[in-house]
Order: C-alpha cells, then sequence, then structure tokens
C-alpha cells in the first residue's frame, strides 16, 4: 500500500452545512489549494487536519475524525480542529489576511492600524490556531507513524516548529502559494514576529514556492533576519502548481456553463476585454478599470465596440480594508461608465459574486484576458482560461503574478502599478495580428497541460523524501516561550 500522508490546511478538502431537513451535508471546499491536493487521495491514505469553518463544520469536529469523499470518490480521513470563536477571528481577520497578506503581496499602505500593537492577535490569534492545528497533526502522526505532513500556505507559518518542538524525526513539508518577500517588506512588522515567521517555516524539511523568485527571497529573508540562509537554500525549491487541465476542458461544455455562455453572449460587445478575480487588493481591479478609462480616452474608435467584463468574487468581507477595496472597486468602475457610456453602450460590467461556472463561459469568449495583480504567488486564472477560449484570445498579465515566469513569453507584460503601461497593453492585445494571437493562446496550452496536479503532488513528495529530517533547532531566536510553548499530544496522555 502506498504510504499515508498527513496533510494540514486553514480550509479543509469540504465544509458542511445544515441542510433544510436539519440534516448534515458535506461539500467540496473552495479555492485552488484544495483543488490542488485533492489528487493525493486518489493515490494514498490520506489524514486531513483542517480548520472548523462553519456551525456544521463545529458539530462535525465535536464528534472527532471521520471519513468523507474526495471529489472522486476516494476516502479521506478528515480531523476538524474546532478554534475557539475569538482566536480564529484574531488569526483570520487581524492577523493572517490584513497583515501577512498584506506584507507578501505589497499592499502595506492601505492597512487601516499599520502601527497596531501586534502581540495579542499573534500570541492569542495566530499562534493560538497554529497550535491546534498543530495537536492535531501530531495525533495523526502518531496513529501513522513515518507517515510524512504536508502543510500548506501563510495561514501555517509556526505550525511546523510546533510539531517539530515534540516530533523532532517528522518528516514535514511546507508549499507557500503567495509571493514571499525580501527583508525590508518584513521589517514593517516586530521583528520577533518576523523572525518567528522565518524560524517556523525553517523547521520544515521540503519548502516548495511556485517561482524561483519567491524561493530567491525567502533564502534573502533568512540570512537578513536569522543568519540562516544556507539552511534556506538547502532545503527550498520552486515547483509552479498546475491545472488538471481536462477536467477544465470538459467543466466548459457542461450544461451549466452552456447556459451562461448563451447569457453572456445576448450582450456581447464586438471586442470582450474579460478579468476574473476576487474582490482583493492584490488583483488591482481599480487600476484595471483606470487603464481600461484611459485606453477609451487615448482611441475614441473604441467606444461603442469595447466592453470588459469583470467577475469579481465576493473576498473576506468582515475585514476592513477589504470591504473598503470592494466599494473603490465599483466606484472606479462608475466612473468610466459615467463618462463614456451612452443609451446604448456600456463600457464597463461589473458583476460581484460567486459564480464559477460563469467566469468559466466568460473564458471560452474573451478576446483580450487581462490579469494585472500586484503581486501573486502564481495566478490560476491566467493558466485555466487560456485552456479553453475559442477566439485566440491574448493575455496581458502582470510581470509580478507568478505565472509570467511559466508562460510571460505567450503574453502581453505589463507593470502592474502603471496605469498609462496598462492602457498600452491592452491597446497592443488588441491590435494583434489573429495568428500571433493563436501562437500565443497555442504556446500558453503547451506549458499549462506539460505538467499536471499529479506532476505538482509527486515532485512535493520527492522533494521531501530527498532531504533528511531536519535537525532539532537549538536557537530560539524568534521565539518568546509565553508566545510559542510547546505542546503534548492528546495521544501522550499529558496535559
Amino acid at each position: 500500500m502506498p504510504q499515508p500522508l498527513v496533510v494540514v490546511s486553514n480550509r479543509g478538502p469540504v465544509t458542511h452545512r445544515r441542510e433544510a431537513d436539519g440534516s448534515v451535508a458535506a461539500v467540496r471546499g473552495a479555492g485552488g489549494l484544495v483543488a490542488a491536493l485533492a489528487p493525493l487521495a486518489d493515490q494514498r491514505p490520506v489524514a486531513w487536519v483542517a480548520s472548523a469553518m462553519s456551525d456544521a463544520d463545529r458539530e462535525v469536529a465535536a464528534a472527532g475524525p471521520g471519513d468523507v469523499r474526495s471529489e472522486s470518490g476516494a476516502p479521506v480521513r478528515l480531523h476538524l480542529v474546532a478554534h475557539e470563536p475569538e482566536a480564529y477571528r484574531l488569526f483570520y481577520t487581524v492577523v493572517a489576511n490584513p497583515v501577512l497578506w498584506f506584507v507578501q503581496h505589497g499592499l502595506w499602505d492601505l492597512k487601516h492600524d499599520p502601527t497596531a500593537d501586534l502581540a495579542h492577535p499573534w500570541s492569542e490569534g495566530y499562534v493560538a490556531v497554529n497550535r491546534g492545528l498543530a495537536a492535531a497533526a501530531v495525533e495523526e502522526l502518531d496513529r501513522l507513524p513515518g507517515a510524512p505532513l504536508l502543510m500548506q500556505d501563510y495561514h501555517l507559518y509556526v505550525a511546523p516548529a510546533l510539531v517539530r518542538a515534540v516530533r523532532p524525526q517528522a518528516s514535514i513539508a511546507t508549499f507557500i502559494h503567495i509571493p514571499w518577500v525580501g527583508p525590508d517588506a518584513w521589517s514593517v512588522l516586530p521583528p520577533d514576529i518576523a523572525a518567528a515567521v522565518h524560524e517556523g517555516v525553517l523547521a520544515c524539511d521540503s519548502i516548495g514556492f511556485h517561482t524561483e523568485r519567491w524561493r530567491s527571497a525567502f533564502v534573502e529573508s533568512c540570512e537578513a533576519l536569522l543568519g540562516r540562509g544556507a539552511e534556506a537554500e538547502v532545503r527550498t525549491h520552486a515547483n509552479p502548481l498546475s491545472v488538471d487541465a481536462d477536467s477544465f476542458s470538459r467543466l466548459a461544455v457542461t450544461e451549466g456553463v452552456r447556459e451562461r455562455t448563451a447569457a453572456l453572449a445576448a450582450d456581447r460587445p464586438e471586442i470582450l476585454v474579460l478579468r476574473v478575480d476576487r474582490t482583493d487588493p492584490s488583483k488591482n481591479a481599480v487600476r484595471g478599470f483606470d487603464s481600461f478609462g484611459l485606453l477609451l480616452e487615448r482611441d475614441p474608435s473604441l467606444r461603442g465596440r469595447i466592453g470588459l467584463v469583470a467577475l469579481l468574487d465576493p473576498s473576506r468581507q468582515e475585514i476592513p480594508e477589504y470591504v473598503e477595496y470592494r466599494a473603490a472597486t465599483e466606484t472606479a468602475a462608475a466612473a468610466v461608465n459615467r463618462r463614456f457610456a451612452t443609451p446604448n453602450w456600456k463600457p464597463i460590467r461589473l458583476d460581484v459574486r460567486d459564480d464559477f461556472l460563469a467566469s468559466v463561459a466568460a473564458y471560452t469568449d474573451y478576446d483580450v484576458l487581462l490579469v494585472n495583480p500586484v503581486m501573486d504567488g502564481l495566478n490560476l486564472v491566467a493558466k485555466e482560461a487560456p485552456l479553453v477560449n475559442h477566439r485566440d484570445g491574448a493575455l496581458v498579465l502582470s510581470r509580478q503574478a507568478g505565472a509570467f515566469d511559466e508562460i510571460g513569453a505567450f503574453a502581453v507584460g505589463v507593470d502592474p502599478l502603471d496605469v498609462p503601461a496598462q492602457a498600452d497593453a491592452l491597446a497592443r492585445a488588441i491590435a494583434l495580428p489573429r495568428a500571433e494571437r493563436r501562437r500565443s493562446l497555442d504556446g500558453i496550452r503547451e506549458v499549462v497541460r506539460s505538467r499536471t496536479l499529479d506532476d505538482w503532488v509527486e515532485r512535493e513528495l520527492a522533494e521531501l523524501a530527498e532531504r533528511a529530517p531536519a535537525p532539532v533547532a537549538t536557537s530560539t531566536q524568534g521565539y518568546d516561550a509565553r508566545v510559542i510553548r510547546p505542546f503534548v499530544s492528546r495521544s501522550d496522555n499529558r496535559s
């Protein structure tokens, strides 16, 4: 039998909801991370530790770990952790997203309270939630002796060190799905917190990033903050996330997508520019709308012929900065429409709702796809949409998206902070000859199809297998015993 694995992430492979008849139903968890890790369960036994996200999840957590089914029907042992609500609020809405996410996406200037004291939310929120997930991971490791432990993303920076403290010979990997930034960017945080982030990640044997530039930034930061750059160098690798191209192509011809394609076609402009994002400041929708307005100002011949369709999934609306940015996107789109709209033509159609099938339908029919994040660890839209596009659509892609490292040669590259340059890029993309657009689209497809999700997973496991367990740390740099204190698994029967 293949070796079992223990996976830990904030969001699990399924979430639970209460049905009208009072029963609890499991539905697939959202997000690219869940999709990326799904193939694991098809190949080997998997125990998945995750946070209880809903009231129904918390009921399931109270009943203890149990089996659920992956999308393909494979069994997965799900171990949900029900955190204290206030601890989880501090973890998610105070530290993980408006602090770590903002630091790692170059967004610190958008912080409402950049000088706020982070000591309490860090220790009683972020570290507390990491401690709960780490304790559950240790329980699963004790149940599956020798199983590798795979931790995922920025929610779990200190959990590896907590596991290492009590299971020093555990085989631990992490994958960081967002950008990593250099030491200057980390300087906005208290030095002990910045150090704890890097120390926690360095407790892993294998550390994966989507691109070489994010990997190199991690090494540079470890050297500057901890003096451990050489250690980071030998534990890190770049392995861009793949897309399940075949499944995506099948999805594009389903009835739900066809229905939405017909609805979009009813008022399709002659030239369709598309963006598909979350309402996240890192996605840079405001500058995208501003650049589209500048394009219309510069080239009046496009007015009435071109339209920008923006399908934005509402994101993290419990966080003030995200609420504010969503309002800013609506204001920016409205400003362009007020200036240029006619009774028979609206330049920007902004649709803020969660409808993935509508996004896939729009993927099939764009002439230009605008992907202009301020920074992005990868960006799956840039890899997914070309797979199913039927119009030889051109791609305008931010050079700060990790995907640019893979497919930038087939895109019109752009500086995401330069609005005039983005207007220029849109004009160039529109003017590209059809044959050139076709060659570029084929080039993107070839790159995306050359590696599967299984390839990505196997590379992560191979990287971990090549590395011996990290030695037990003798330094406590970056750790405060009151903040990151060792725990003991309940399986040891000690408190």
